[in-house]
């Protein structure tokens, strides 16, 4: 069992709250932090940069949303942390540039757990793994890929990356891809609406691999068309690694009802995701607000936005206070709605939790690793039982996992 020091925002201790009988908030609280310490909590969606696990990024400390420190601060026991790289051109130039950029970060997760921070953290490449490590006292790092354009027009590379701790594969990301359309094509690249209307044919061969060889085909980022083929060609359960509920929020990258049936048919889990424009729909005043702020301050992305310190970090987060003030962030009660909807729709065993964190993620109250309590908490508060929310933070996923590794055993 681990010792966490856990952090409550005030925002969420001053909140009254009733579940089984009425409670003060101290006593809420603390069954909360007994109830987070004694269940397997994962994050399945956690970003790393280029130069992560080196002086300049530590795993431990770095001024990121997830950091080692901040895993057992928060009390989040498996972090997936992702290899992404982003759609460009298909040139046969950019084919390798993409694997390239991929074992950047392989190496870099591999670094942090077998050379920097073997006793802290251990890398799992089997669902059993994850709670052996988490036993052992340990941190768990899983490695999954955002954007199956790394594996290039070259299913040899599946393998290797398998063998690498691979153990989900987002089938596309921001544009299409050889593999799949994309739910937000990128005219920049030339895209239309549609490409393969949803999987090509070699995407169909990249799926049977991955059944092969037991990696979780995950249908985040990609068309509906696309998600729901990968569903039909899959002989495994599928994922969506970090999306969150089209209903709540009007987004594209957002799994409509008819999407999430098929994902319950299929054995699946929806991990909804606490990234705030996939939660809450802002209004255009409110994204031409942010906008004119950072074009005034020079900020071209939020990765720039979180390397912010000192007077500029000062300012910035007074007038993002006052952008705010006029129109409310999402917070963790607006993402736990997803959860509810999501469960009310398509069940208890269907559905899980990620963040994105530290690529784009984070709410009100679950800003970063060090907040992760927050969300048992909130889901206390809603009435889930002790059973329920260890499924909602991990055991849905690793019994969809489980499955995926049995399809690979008898595919073999």
């Amino acid at each position: 069992m681990n010792n966490y020091n856990y952090r409550l925002l005030p925002i969420l201790v001053t909140l009254s709250v009733t579940f089984g009988c009425a409670q003060d908030e101290e006593t809420a609280a603390d069954q909360a932090r007994a109830l987070h310490e004694e269940i397997l909590t994962i994050d399945t969606h956690d970003d790393i940069p280029f130069d992560f696990a080196t002086e300049s990024v530590d795993p431990l400390d770095a001024n990121r949303q997830v950091n080692l420190n901040k895993m057992r601060e928060g009390g989040l026991d498996v972090a997936f942390f992702i290899v992404f790289v982003g759609q460009t051109e298909r040139t046969q130039e950019n084919y390798a540039k993409a694997s390239a950029d991929a074992m950047i970060k392989f190496d870099a997760i591999h670094r942090m757990t077998d050379e920097m921070y073997p006793e802290q953290i251990e890398l799992a490449y089997t669902a059993d793994d994850v709670r052996r490590i988490r036993e052992s006292g340990k941190l768990v790092a899983v490695i999954g890929i955002e954007n199956g354009y790394v594996i290039e027009q070259n299913l040899s590379l599946l393998e290797k990356y398998h063998e690498l701790g691979a153990r989900y594969i987002t089938l596309a990301h921001g544009g299409h891809n050889d593999i799949a359309d994309s739910a937000t094509p990128n005219a920049g690249l030339g895209d239309d609406v549609s490409e393969h209307d949803g999987i090509s044919d070699f995407g169909a061969e990249v799926i049977q691999e991955m059944n092969r060889l037991g990696i979780m085909v995950d249908v985040s980022h990609v068309s509906k068309q696309a998600a729901l083929e990968a569903m039909a060609l899959s002989q495994a359960p599928v994922i969506a690694s970090h999306s969150s509920t089209l209903a709540l929020a009007d987004h594209p990258r957002n799994m409509d009802d008819e999407t999430m049936m098929a994902l319950k048919e299929k054995g699946g889990v929806i991990q909804t995701v606490a990234l705030g424009a996939f939660v809450k729909t802002q209004p255009p005043e409110q994204i031409q607000a942010r906008d004119a702020l950072w074009t005034d301050m020079g900020i071209r992305n939020g990765r720039e936005v979180r390397a912010l310190s000192g007077e500029r970090l000062t300012e910035y987060e007074r007038r993002m206070g006052e952008i705010n003030a006029r129109w409310p962030a999402a917070n963790i009660q607006d993402f736990v709605d997803h959860i509810d909807y999501a469960v009310n729709l398509i069940g208890i065993d269907h559905v899980g939790i990620s963040s994105d964190f530290d690529g784009g993620g984070g709410v009100v109250g679950w800003s970063d690793a060090s907040e992760t309590l927050n969300v048992t908490l909130e889901l206390l508060r809603r009435g889930y039982t002790q059973d329920q929310i260890e499924k909602l933070w991990g055991e849905n996923l690793l019994r969809v996992w489980k499955e995926v590794e049995r399809v690979a055993n008898d595919l073999n």
